[in-house]
């Protein structure tokens, strides 16, 4: 397979010229072309980089204030009618009503961001309210989360369906643990609050399935950021954007279950079980490079090792673990990209490989 760093053939503006006197554009779509041009290159991250948006100027961080406050008090108005099911069925119409004209009409991130929140806990809040108090599903526990789950999963697909808003995903991935949770170890979730250990109940090790559930959850996860990520390997459109969000929720379900496991070892094991942990997704990363999945899985990482070493008493193991992973990852930071080149060329031909955001030559 030829190295992905070579790409297609640049057009240059001679061979635009030379295909206007061919015949074969007109001068108008010429013109098109190198405006379009210079906009994917103006969009398009920096080779060592990865885009990252919450919001593009200080006007939608003002926006939105108004719309929390407003929906605050329109929902306030609403709440004197006492009936919680009418209550969220508001804050749904609501939400919706201010997307079409914030998300549709102006494009605004943060405001989208609030407006898809509010509507996912609307929509959980009038499942819960129908279940508990219009029906008898109050008492089925495992019905219950399930009905809720999938319910809000329909509903933020149906968003991101009609919207086309990338945060979406990142709800979509909470909505799937939640409901994966409740399909896998629906009991699990409520005896975390009477653990000893979480490791009793998140590791692999522990008897409990609820660390089941949360790998499963991140592996779909995973797999469904790759899906995006393959459809837009330059990283200029809504499918690398909406690939991001799956990535932060698919690390740290990993991250849960495979940390708890290595954590719940005893001796040498522990620390060699979670450098495993580590290469493995470090080399996953690379791969597919998303700084943003190593992250959201180290950031993880580093809570689970503080927490564990202050209940437990730990000495100077946690110091040395911390030191270790924060100087691979500084190192990772520097030479991210030619340390990507290398092993993607070192790699053999796999299903998708080409479909993947191109590596750069270049020497350490």
């Amino acid at each position: 397979m030829k190295d992905r760093a070579s790409g297609m053939a640049d057009l240059s503006g001679d061979d635009l010229k030379a295909a206007v006197a061919a015949g074969i554009v007109s001068e108008a779509q010429a013109a098109s072309i190198q405006a379009l041009a210079a906009q994917r290159l103006a969009g398009r991250p920096a080779p060592d980089d990865e885009a990252f948006e919450l919001f593009r100027g200080f006007a939608e961080i003002f926006i939105t204030a108004g719309l929390l406050i407003l929906m605050a008090g329109l929902m306030g108005l609403a709440s004197a009618a006492g009936d919680s099911l009418a209550f969220c069925l508001i804050g749904v119409v609501l939400s919706i009503g201010f997307a079409r004209y914030f998300t549709v009409r102006r494009r605004m991130v943060l405001p989208s961001i609030v407006l898809v929140s509010a509507f996912a806990l609307s929509v959980m809040g009038a499942i819960l309210a129908l279940l508990l108090e219009k029906t008898g599903f109050g008492s089925d526990l495992q019905r219950l989360e399930l009905l809720a789950g999938g319910g809000m999963l329909l509903a933020l697909v149906g968003w991101y369906w009609w919207f086309r808003l990338p945060f979406t995903m990142f709800l979509i991935g909470l909505a799937g643990l939640f409901l994966g949770v409740a399909l896998i170890a629906p009991y699990d979730l409520i005896s975390l609050t009477t653990a000893q250990s979480p490791a009793e109940l998140l590791s692999l090790t522990g008897g409990s399935r609820l660390g089941l559930a949360t790998l499963v959850v991140g592996l779909v996860a995973a797999l469904g950021g790759i899906w995006f990520d393959t459809r837009d390997p330059y990283r200029l459109g809504r499918a690398s954007a909406s690939a991001f969000w799956l990535h932060l929720i698919a690390a740290p379900a990993i991250m849960n279950t495979l940390g708890q496991t290595a954590m719940a070892l005893e001796g040498p094991g522990r620390l060699l079980a979670m450098a495993l942990v580590l290469a493995v997704m470090t080399v996953f990363a690379l791969i597919i490079d998303r700084r943003s999945f190593l992250t959201a899985g180290l950031g993880y990482l580093v809570w689970l090792i503080w927490t564990l070493a202050y209940r437990n008493g730990a000495g100077l193991d946690w110091p040395m673990v911390l030191v270790l992973i924060g100087g691979a990852v500084t190192a990772l930071g520097a030479w991210w990209v030619p340390l990507r080149a290398v092993l993607m060329r070192a790699l053999p031909d796999f299903p998708g490989k080409d479909r993947l955001p191109p590596y750069a030559k270049g020497a350490l």
